[in-house]
């Protein structure tokens, strides 16, 4: 949700999700202006895809498929997109989660994550995610990952958004804040023991 200018964090509720055509979901870490070109980038594809009106329309895979390219192409030119993108998707009963990152590299995979979530949130979700979890199951592991995440970066703000991709379309809910707790021994002073300190 953070928008950063330098190291300061500027903007509080920058939105970084986007549907892409009828059956994918994008969301994004990263340059914000990157963000919006790939964007109009994704646009122009699902508007060239719509005018063969051939009742075939593009799926999670090939949106994927084509970030790859596009990432990977821009990072040859040496002008890569600053973005790593997480796409997930329905399409015919299929369910498709994935990522890439500047440089092309991608994969996909039941649950990933993007920047220090790929260090702290993914280990989380190895131990709790299950195939059969209900969508509040599903929200819940999600905010207990942010929040381990909150707590260990000074520029993050306590503001997500839940997004939900189905064959009926995609739903993106309002901002809202995770409760936070600061009153822990290790939080009050955090230098007591620290060798050195002031």
């Amino acid at each position: 949700m953070g928008g950063s200018y330098g190291s300061t964090l500027r903007y509080k509720s920058v939105q970084r999700l986007k549907p892409i055509g009828k059956h994918t979901l994008l969301g994004a870490g990263g340059e914000i202006s990157d963000f919006q070109e790939i964007v109009r980038y994704l646009d122009e594809l699902i508007l060239y895809d719509n005018m063969w009106d051939d009742g075939n329309s593009l799926g999670p895979k090939e949106v994927h498929n084509y970030l790859n390219r596009l990432m990977y192409n821009r990072r040859n030119k040496f002008n890569p997109l600053w973005n790593t993108l997480v796409l997930g998707g329905v399409k015919n009963g299929q369910k498709y989660l994935g990522t890439v990152n500047m440089i092309g590299v991608h994969y996909e995979e039941n649950h990933v994550a993007t920047g220090f979530g790929n260090h702290l949130a993914r280990p989380i979700f190895r131990d709790e995610w299950h195939e059969d979890m209900t969508f509040e199951e599903g929200v819940k592991l999600l905010e207990k990952c942010m929040l381990v995440l909150l707590y260990r970066d000074r520029s993050a703000v306590n503001k997500l958004q839940i997004a939900k991709i189905t064959e009926e379309g995609a739903t993106i809910s309002e901002p809202y804040a995770i409760k936070t707790h600061w009153e822990l021994e290790a939080f009050k002073n955090p230098a007591t023991g620290a060798v050195g300190s002031w």
